[in-house]
């Protein structure tokens, strides 16, 4: 859309497809079959106010390669929404990090109880493939987006990111610790996000790991400015309780390299997603600013 990163409006252009993404899903949750006690728990957890970063990235991809966003793509947006969705439901719980805040709102077990809750996150994963597969024209893409986000959100990403995040809690983990529950928990649904995109687009697959490489890196910087601001934000901010990583003793960069330490990794995490894109020329000129609004996020 410009061809100089610094003068891309970011933020406004997130909101923007942010608002696409709603879109999306809103029609989604009028057109698919729902039971009706669930429907407003989906309603309530989908429809919260949310960055959407990961959609983002899909639509943003998808542009990126073929010039436009395509149906296949916003499709792919809204299913990687229900799963990072469901991955908040599941979170938020008293087994995992027992938190009331979500988003600005009280998280969906305190809203509508834990075992309602516990249902509507496993309702939002296994919509997530019915979209992709119905939703989804091409059949060939249709099972390699659902094996990209499977992947991606199964036992060799995010949930294995999970676990080891709750098993290291007060452990005193070193650095490495970290870098793999971050590479897990977090990268990898970014590094999915892209590459849904660039599959979306039928990019090469020089452009795919390109991609691939922005999306893990990115992730990675998001994850380590979330440990920052919760040592450095206010709840309101956030939207969730600042200072429950600390309390919890979990395992954050700042907890194990300090602030400024973290800070600056995160700025060099920074500089090599923005270099992935490189053989994308001006092209990327707002995915290169989204790294860099990033790394600077308040909230």
């Amino acid at each position: 859309m410009c061809s100089k990163p610094h003068t891309v409006d970011v933020k406004s252009l997130m909101k923007e497809t942010a608002r696409q993404v709603d879109a999306t899903i809103e029609h989604l949750l009028e057109t698919l079959p729902i039971a009706p006690d669930l429907r407003p728990v989906l309603v309530y957890t989908l429809q919260s106010p949310g960055k959407r970063i990961r959609a983002v990235l899909v639509l943003w991809s998808c542009e990126l390669v073929c010039g436009q966003v395509n149906e296949e793509a916003r499709v792919a947006a809204a299913a990687l929404e229900m799963v990072h969705t469901y991955s908040l439901v599941h979170d938020d719980l008293p087994a995992m990090d027992n938190d009331d805040l979500r988003r600005g709102r009280p998280t969906c077990h305190k809203a509508f109880g834990e075992a309602t809750a516990i249902l509507g996150g496993d309702a939002l994963l296994t919509l997530a493939f019915e979209v992709l597969a119905d939703r989804v024209r091409d059949p060939a893409l249709a099972v390699h987006l659902i094996r990209e986000l499977a992947q991606a959100a199964g036992p060799h990403g995010m949930i294995a990111g999970q676990l080891a995040d709750l098993r290291a809690e007060n452990s005193g983990g070193d650095l490495q610790a970290i870098q793999e529950i971050h590479a897990h928990k977090t990268a990898r649904m970014f590094r999915c996000a892209t590459t849904l995109g660039a599959l979306c687009a039928r990019a090469d697959p020089q452009q795919r790991q390109a991609l691939a490489d922005y999306g893990q890196t990115l992730g990675l910087v998001f994850q380590i400015t979330d440990d920052i601001l919760d040592v450095s934000a206010s709840s309101d901010q956030l939207g969730k309780t600042a200072g429950k990583d600390q309390k919890s003793g979990k395992l954050t960069y700042p907890a194990v390299v300090g602030l400024d330490r973290s800070r600056q990794i995160a700025r060099d995490l920074t500089d090599q997603a923005v270099s992935s894109l490189i053989s994308f020329g001006q092209r990327a000129g707002r995915l290169r600013s989204l790294a860099t609004t990033l790394v600077g996020r308040d909230h």
